[in-house]
């Protein structure tokens, strides 16, 4: 590149991920996101996340705030449907118990920060945070973020 801004996910800098050659990495069943940033400075991550028809996301709790733009298909969750043209904004606490897609649908995620998935017991089973978008991207795997329900 020769404008000497990286592409390099992982940098606090400025970025320019091109999404059209971005790698995809699953994220779980019928889930898959190209990881676009991540920082350790702040914990922050940005992702473009495509679901497959019947997909859906596990119940999960933010902790932090998170952010997304649905570019295509629709987003259906327990606050209400998200078509493509759609803002949302998800505030430090939420829970939610229902996140899926009954068409194809793409959107960009802001994360500030952390996910915790809840398991079948109502605990935490585990997070999911900027460590595990730098895993991935090196080469690691992800818990499954979809709902097996």
């Amino acid at each position: 590149m020769t404008t000497g801004v990286s592409d390099k996910p992982g940098t606090d800098g400025p970025v320019l991920t091109d999404t059209n050659r971005a790698p995809w990495h699953e994220l779980g069943e019928g889930i898959e996101a190209q990881v676009l940033r991540y920082s350790p400075t702040t914990g922050e991550f940005a992702l473009f996340v495509r679901m497959q028809p019947g997909s859906r996301i596990a119940p999960h709790k933010h902790l932090s705030a998170g952010e997304f733009f649905v570019t295509k298909g629709e987003l259906i969750y327990d606050v209400g449907r998200a078509p493509a043209g759609v803002y949302g904004y998800e505030a430090l606490g939420e829970v939610h118990e229902e996140a899926r897609a009954e068409v194809e649908t793409e959107y960009l995620f802001l994360g500030r920060g952390a996910v915790a998935f809840i398991g079948t017991d109502g605990g935490i089973e585990f997070v999911v945070d900027w460590e595990s978008y730098r895993d991935l991207v090196e080469g690691g795997e992800v818990n499954s973020i979809t709902d097996a329900a």
